[in-house]
C-alpha cells in the first residue's frame, strides 16, 4: 500500500481566491505558511518558514473563502500533487496540497498580523447561572458508585 498525505497548520499567506471550474465546481487557492525552530551546529536558536500552494474543490472551497483571510490559522489534510504544464517553450511545475479535510485554527488571537479576530464564543449569549449543574457539598462516598 503506498500513502500521499500531508499534514499542516500555518498561516494563510494570502486571501483565498475562489473561482469556478468549467464543470462549474469551485476551487479555492491559497498560500499556507508554517514554521519551525530548531538549533543550529552553534547552539543558536534558528527560524525557517515554508510555504506551500493548497487548492480546495466543492464545498470546503466554499467555506475556506468565505470565513479564512491572511493570516489567520488554519489546519489542513491532504494529499500532495504536481502539476505541470506548457508555457512560453518551458515546461514548468507546481506542487499543492489538495485538501481532503480542514479545521479552522484557533483565531489568531496570539497572532499580531491578523489584525481584529473574533471568537466564535462572542457570539454566544453568556450561560445562564439558573441552567448550571449543581454540585454537591459533601464527600462523595466511593461504595455510593454503582460501578
Amino acid at each position: 500500500m503506498y500513502l500521499n498525505k500531508a499534514f499542516l497548520y500555518g498561516n494563510l499567506t494570502r486571501d483565498p481566491e475562489l473561482r469556478a471550474l468549467p464543470s462549474g465546481q469551485q476551487l479555492a487557492s491559497f498560500g499556507l505558511a508554517t514554521n519551525r525552530t530548531y538549533k543550529d551546529k552553534n547552539g543558536q536558536k534558528q527560524e525557517a518558514a515554508e510555504f506551500h500552494n493548497i487548492v480546495a474543490f466543492g464545498r470546503p472551497a466554499e467555506i475556506i473563502a468565505q470565513y479564512m483571510k491572511k493570516g489567520r490559522p488554519l489546519y489542513v489534510e491532504g494529499r500532495i500533487q504536481t502539476r505541470s504544464w506548457e508555457s512560453e517553450g518551458q515546461k514548468k511545475y507546481r506542487t499543492e496540497i489538495v485538501v481532503e479535510n480542514f479545521q479552522f485554527g484557533d483565531g489568531g488571537r496570539d497572532n499580531a498580523n491578523t489584525g481584529a479576530s473574533r471568537d466564535a464564543s462572542e457570539d454566544q449569549p453568556a450561560p445562564n447561572t439558573a441552567d448550571e449543574i449543581k454540585y454537591p457539598d459533601e464527600e462523595i462516598n466511593p461504595e455510593d458508585i454503582p460501578f
